[in-house]
């Protein structure tokens, strides 16, 4: 067997799927190579059962044992960040060779510099390719099938407290919303889509869907609104229409890379926050619920077919250290 490649995205939903182009660039580079990919389940299982890879080597975090200690001979690939603990981690597995941005702290020099004003697609697609192993942000579709049936999926939810825009503002946006279609709450959070859905009587699936349900769900919706988090980033995959609030991160680093026409994005910032506040940034605060009720209808006005992935040959199947 070839020597396989060891990916390491030890990361969530939205920067697992960031990183697909780069995978499939990995896939173009030597398709002959197993493809593994150590992250968390069961976000790397999921990637693994759509074929995007080729198995799942478990890891959380960067603390835990080198997931390349028991692989034998491989090179590993570092599509997590720049470094340094990231590279350690890596270089602790003994690879015969690493495809990772220069560091210095690590003891490792490459001609392919870290640029920090990068969008994470770009970013991840040049590391690749400058290995060798072409790719692009058109990379990141998948074929996942729905139907549609008019849902509108509203995912209100962050990892952090800074990307969450206020409850109520969202309450005021789902009762406008359910003029136009069925509204569905998603995400983790119970209690935050459980008290809208009191306020609301939108149907509450929160915490009830696995990714492979929450795929298939969002594939026959009309519509996504949402806050920057993993499932915006899957609406972008799968081309489905979406409105997505940013703030503190700006778009131009984590916004929709392709289909600029299915995506509108709100933003009202001038500067970079903080993303692990635990309070709702200053620029997402500035938009307004007239601003996404507008943005909403509008998509929903433009239609609802989802683009070709074309010719592109079928696949077998944030600056963190």
């Amino acid at each position: 067997m070839s020597a396989p490649f060891l990916v390491l995205r030890a990361l969530g939903l939205g920067d697992a799927l960031t990183g697909v182009p780069a995978l499939r660039g990995l896939r173009r580079l030597d398709g002959d190579r197993p493809l593994l990919i150590a992250g968390p389940r069961p976000v790397s299982d999921w990637l693994c059962r759509l074929g995007v890879v080729d198995e799942v080597v478990p890891t959380e975090d960067l603390y835990g044992p080198p997931p390349g200690s028991r692989l034998g001979r491989h090179t590993a690939v570092n599509l997590h960040g720049c470094g340094p603990q990231s590279h350690r981690l890596l270089q602790a597995g003994g690879p015969a060779d690493l495809i990772a941005f220069d560091c210095a702290a690590a003891g490792y020099r490459s001609a392919c510099r870290w640029e920090r004003d990068e969008h994470e697609v770009d970013r991840w697609c040049r590391l690749v390719a400058h290995a060798g192993g072409p790719c692009s942000a058109d990379d990141l579709r998948l074929e996942i099938p729905g139907v549609a049936d008019g849902t509108i999926v509203v995912h209100p939810g962050a990892a952090s407290v800074a990307r969450q825009w206020p409850l109520g503002r969202w309450a005021q946006v789902i009762n406008e919303m359910t003029a136009e279609g069925p509204v569905v709450l998603t995400g983790s959070e119970a209690e935050l889509c459980g008290q809208l859905a009191a306020r609301t009587g939108a149907e509450d699936l929160s915490g009830r869907l696995s990714l492979d349900d929450l795929a298939a769900r969002l594939a026959s919706a009309s519509l996504l609104l949402s806050g920057d988090t993993g499932v915006a980033h899957l609406a972008t995959a799968l081309g489905i229409r979406s409105v997505t609030l940013f703030g503190p991160t700006p778009p131009a680093w984590w916004g929709p890379a392709i289909d600029p026409d299915l995506h509108t994005v709100l933003y009202r910032g001038s500067r970079l926050g903080d993303p692990h506040a635990d309070r709702p940034d200053e620029a997402l605060l500035r938009i307004t619920v007239p601003e996404v009720v507008t943005a909403a209808r509008q998509q929903l006005r433009s239609g609802t077919s989802r683009p070709s992935t074309g010719d592109r040959p079928a696949i077998r199947s944030a600056a963190s250290s």
